[in-house]
């Protein structure tokens, strides 16, 4: 991943013209009723000059982000403890917090070319016991991610659920320069919009981004041909391959959990299909043949079946395909329109676009159960996509006349916003965990 690391950073510095059209803000808009009181004490900085980031401040965001914490004002401390020696419980207790995270942070190398080494220890307050003390290190570039790093662990610790902070998003950015025509740019970011790179600037449409299994390589539709064509593209190294150009459409590309097979929608016999190539000798192969327009796969965790969306029922509904047998069932019967399926790592959470009363929003269907619950209340939600941990679900929708992303938990109890500094925001796509990191 430090390659990996290296190579976006220095892509940054190349395009820093660009980013600030596609940097996101948050802003939290509902969190649970009973929030965990934590205090993020700023953490020790020990080496020369100020630290390149507020390490502590960030973990205090990431917390606060995710609604399932209230994380202490610093002006609310009574100290600021950097070792446990140095840690009274009854400050804590005094100002009602139920968890204390301490830390240091030490450098080996330059303060912008040197690695970092953050050390850092949690507390039960009211057990008054130490829960946990670890250590992450990495190069001083990906500070923040290793921030991030932080937040997962202490998350996990306290929750029972792996974290997600250490992940990033694709989306696509649409703006306007000087009054001319929209310029798409499909930008990367981390989970919490910062640090954004844009992969690929065009004055045509950028559509559908998707992630490989690892997170090393992304595909997407651009029209930079002036029709659709389905690209992939290797984050390390930023090589970029054309994998369709067929006449009609071309869209929806989704990897197979394996990362051998790509799903994918093409017209070019007929009615749209749902297609699989082989990445390495792209050996095309049909597997619905259906006058109806079918669309939008994304793959079941096990890889043996495939959601897509179909209109083969009258309206838009989302139907299953099993790579063994061929068969296809329709899976929802809830609503007059179920579209653009996303799948948690569990198999068992399904969530996807359900129109109510002429308005769209983002629902929840349980494969077990087979209940289905509705997240937003908002009006036009589209594009759908899960958190690796299955926490939390990012969407596209209108806010204030304007596209944004916004989020909702998967039991709608958390809610934020990420509107863009500037410009309308689309398409998001969440990483996968990062198994090379």
């Amino acid at each position: 991943m430090k390659t990996l690391s290296k190579n976006l950073c220095c892509l940054l510095v190349a395009i820093s013209s660009l980013c600030a059209h596609a940097e996101l803000v948050i802003e939290i808009t509902q969190g649970v009723d009973n929030p965990t009181a934590i205090a993020v004490v700023p953490f020790a900085w020990q080496a020369p000059g100020t630290a390149p980031e507020d390490i502590a401040g960030i973990v205090h965001s990431d917390l606060q982000r995710s609604g399932l914490f209230d994380p202490v004002a610093r002006t609310d401390m009574l100290g600021r403890p950097s070792s446990p020696t140095q840690v009274y419980y009854r400050d804590w207790r005094a100002i009602d917090a139920e968890y204390l995270l301490i830390g240091r942070v030490s450098m080996t190398g330059t303060r912008t070319e040197g690695d970092m080494r953050i050390e850092y220890q949690l507390f039960d307050v009211v057990r008054e016991a130490s829960v946990f003390s670890a250590v992450s290190e990495g190069s001083v570039n990906e500070a923040r991610m290793l921030a991030h790093q932080v937040s997962d662990v202490v998350y996990e610790k306290i929750t029972g659920i792996r974290g997600a902070f250490a992940t990033r998003l694709l989306y696509v950015s649409v703006s306007q320069i000087r009054g001319d025509r929209d310029y798409y740019r499909l930008t990367l970011a981390d989970s919490d919009g910062a640090r954004p790179i844009v992969l690929l600037d065009s004055r045509e449409p950028v559509l559908a981004p998707a992630w490989s299994p690892d997170g090393s390589e992304i595909a997407y539709v651009s029209f930079e041909t002036t029709r659709p064509a389905i690209y992939r593209q290797n984050l390390s190294t930023g090589e970029r391959e054309q994998l369709t150009n067929f006449p009609g459409i071309n869209s929806s590309p989704a990897w197979s959990p394996d990362g051998k097979y790509m799903a994918m929608v093409l017209s070019k016999d007929g009615s749209p299909d749902l297609y699989l190539m082989e990445l390495t000798t792209k050996k095309l192969t049909r597997i619905t043949h259906h006058y109806a327009i079918d669309t939008e796969p994304t793959w079941m965790p096990d890889g043996k079946s495939l959601l897509f969306t179909s209109d083969r029922g009258g309206r838009p509904q989302i139907y299953r395909y099993h790579m063994a047998t061929g068969l296809t069932e329709r899976m929802t019967f809830e609503g007059v329109y179920n579209a653009r399926a996303r799948v948690a790592q569990d198999g068992r959470n399904v969530v996807m676009v359900q129109q109510q009363g002429g308005k769209f929003h983002i629902a929840l269907m349980d494969l077990v159960t087979n209940r289905t619950q509705i997240l937003t209340s908002t009006e036009l939600d589209e594009s759908p996509s899960i958190a690796p941990n299955g926490s939390m679900i990012l969407y596209a929708t209108k806010f204030a006349e304007r596209g944004i992303l916004a989020a909702v938990s998967v039991d709608g109890g958390v809610k934020f916003r990420l509107p863009a500094r500037e410009g309308e925001v689309r398409e998001p796509a969440w990483s996968p965990y990062m198994s090379n990191r």
